[in-house]
């Protein structure tokens, strides 16, 4: 059975993201997608409401799991039975970084692979960065993220502009 893992911190989770799962879903027997918890990091969303967003979007595919892990993504492989790291580029400067990435976890593993797997070029410019960006300042998001977590993005946005959160 071919594992793949696609991770991420998906804060939240956009069209892009969503794209990429429908794409691995179909090459793999079994795609997980996990959430980093990355404790360097303040992500607007909690692991919970991040794993809740995946979940919304990933429960029409059958071999699609959403899950988090903390910690080295080899170990999580490991742990998994993974044999693959699907890693999405929007541009140039994505794959400097994960091609970096990719030849240290080949180090410490050389039974793992990466496969990059290209945006749709309707997408190339979208980043969750952008999509709070856009979010904060009252700008429509509806083309960004799934439908399925749109309302929940605009209700975080509300909540952290009036001061709830």
């Amino acid at each position: 059975m071919k594992i793949a893992i696609y991770p991420g911190s998906f804060d939240p989770v956009t069209n892009g993201h969503k794209d990429i799962i429908d794409r691995g879903s179909r090459l793999f027997d079994k795609l997980i997608v996990a959430v980093l918890e990355n404790p360097r990091k303040v992500p607007l969303f909690t692991t919970e409401e991040r794993l809740e967003m995946l979940k919304a979007v990933a429960h029409s595919y059958s071999n699609v799991d959403v899950d988090a892990f903390c910690g080295l993504l080899i170990t999580y492989a490991k742990l998994k039975n993974a044999q693959i790291i699907i890693k999405g580029l929007r541009a140039m400067s994505d794959f400097e970084f994960e091609f970096q990435m990719a030849l240290v976890n080949r180090k410490l593993d050389p039974r793992l692979e990466t496969m990059f797997m290209m945006t749709n070029n309707r997408y190339a410019f979208l980043s969750s960065s952008i999509v709070k960006e856009i979010a904060f300042y009252g700008g429509d998001i509806c083309e960004l993220v799934p439908s399925e977590v749109y309302n929940q993005v605009l209700r975080k946005i509300r909540d952290v502009n009036s001061g709830n959160v």
